[in-house]
C-alpha cells in the first residue's frame, strides 16, 4: 500500500500518513458536506423573503440581518470548505451554525403530531452533519486540499 507522509502546520497535530484511498475519501467527504450548504445559500439569495418570513416565524429577531448571515455562512464557509481553504475554520463555523439553528428550526418536540417524525428526523441528520463537520475540523481537509498544497510546499 502507497503512503505518504504529509504535515499540516496549522493543525498543530505533527505528521501523519495517508493513504490514496483516504485522500480520495476527505476529497469526496468535504464535497459532500460543502454540497448541502452552498446550493442551500443560492436558494436563500433567490427566495430571501421567504427565509425572512420563515425566521421571523420562529421569534428570531433582526430576521434579515439573520437571513443574510445564513447566506454568508453557507455560501462562504461552504465555498472554503469544498476547496479546502482554511477549511478547518470553515468546517469549524459551519459546525457552529448547525449547532445553533438545529433547535431553533428543527423543534419537533414543539411542533404538531403530524410533523414531528419529519422535523425528528431533520434534527438528528443535522446533528450527523455536524459529527461530519467536526471530523472534519478535527483531521482537517487532506492532501487533496488548498490547505494540503500549502502544507507540502
Amino acid at each position: 500500500m502507497n503512503t505518504t507522509t504529509t504535515s499540516f502546520p496549522a493543525a498543530g497535530q505533527g505528521a501523519f500518513a495517508t493513504t490514496g484511498a483516504q485522500d480520495a475519501a476527505t476529497l469526496l467527504g468535504r464535497v459532500l458536506l460543502a454540497w448541502l450548504f452552498i446550493p442551500a445559500g443560492w436558494a436563500k439569495i433567490a427566495g430571501f423573503s421567504g427565509v425572512v418570513g420563515y425566521i421571523s416565524s420562529k421569534g428570531i429577531p433582526m430576521p434579515e440581518v439573520c437571513a443574510a448571515l445564513a447566506i454568508a455562512i453557507e455560501l462562504g464557509l461552504g465555498l472554503l470548505l469544498l476547496v479546502g481553504w482554511q477549511a478547518r475554520w470553515a468546517a469549524l463555523g459551519l459546525a457552529i451554525f448547525v449547532a445553533v439553528i438545529t433547535p431553533i428550526f428543527h423543534n419537533y418536540w414543539a411542533m404538531p403530531e403530524a410533523q414531528q417524525m419529519m422535523q425528528r428526523q431533520a434534527f438528528w441528520k443535522n446533528l450527523a452533519i455536524l459529527g461530519g463537520l467536526l471530523v472534519a475540523w478535527a483531521f482537517g481537509p487532506g492532501r487533496w486540499s488548498l490547505d494540503g498544497k500549502r502544507a507540502r510546499g
